[in-house]
Parts: structure tokens; sequence; C-alpha cells
């Protein structure tokens, strides 16, 4: 992982996220999450753990998505964890981030909720 850019901000971890997917790099997304994380995708369905997280982006990546930069809603952080949160263009929900601070000073995400939607949202 010492390759890649560190997010030395919560905020950083969304914009490392749009530069390596949207270069087809599943291994530096992957580098984004601690490794025990936790993401909420496929939709109904847990992705557990760093090398878990890698396999699926390595899938989601062949088809070569695009990601656009979101702005951040504000950033919540206490004692070395973060709440990170942007809304998506169509208005349809949120997506939001659990990311805690490492003992270097950077940060990465524990939890990862990337399509949440309101009751009644398209999607």
């Amino acid at each position: 992982m010492s390759e890649y850019e560190k997010a030395m901000r919560p905020e950083d971890l969304t914009r490392l996220f749009v530069e390596r997917s949207n270069a087809g790099d599943a291994a530096g997304v992957a580098a984004l999450y601690e490794e025990h994380a936790v993401m909420a995708y496929p939709p109904g369905q847990f992705t557990v753990g760093r090398a878990a997280i890698q396999e699926l982006w390595a899938r989601v990546l062949e088809h070569r998505p695009q990601f656009a930069p979101e702005p951040p809603l504000p950033t919540l952080a206490a004692d070395g964890i973060a709440l990170t949160a942007t809304p998506p263009k169509d208005g349809s929900g949120a997506r939001a981030q659990v990311v805690r601070q490492q003992p270097d000073g950077s940060w990465l995400r524990l939890l990862d909720q990337p399509e949440f939607q309101r009751p009644g949202g398209a999607g």
C-alpha cells in the first residue's frame, strides 16, 4: 500500500476513490480501506475485508465506469473517527462512510455505504 498517496484528511478519500476507480485500479481502491472494512455492496449484501473489496472492485472496474467527483457534505469527526458523505447528483439519497485515523495520521474507510436511498428514492 505504501506506493499510493495517503488520505491525510477524511475528505481526501472520496477524491482518491474517484481517481483510482477512473484509472481502473482495483488495488488502489482497496488500499483506501482498513484490512477488515465492511462495504454494503452489492445492494443487499456486504463485502468484508480489503481482499474481498479488491476482488469486488476488480469486477466492477472491468466495465470501465467513470465516476465524477461529488461535493462532500460536512464531515463529522471526533476522537480519530469521522463520518463522511456525498449526495449523488441524481438526489436519490446519500453515500456515507465511517473512516478512522491511522497511527501515521492518514485516514482509511472502515464502513462504506455507497448507495443509501431515502424512502421513495430512485435507483
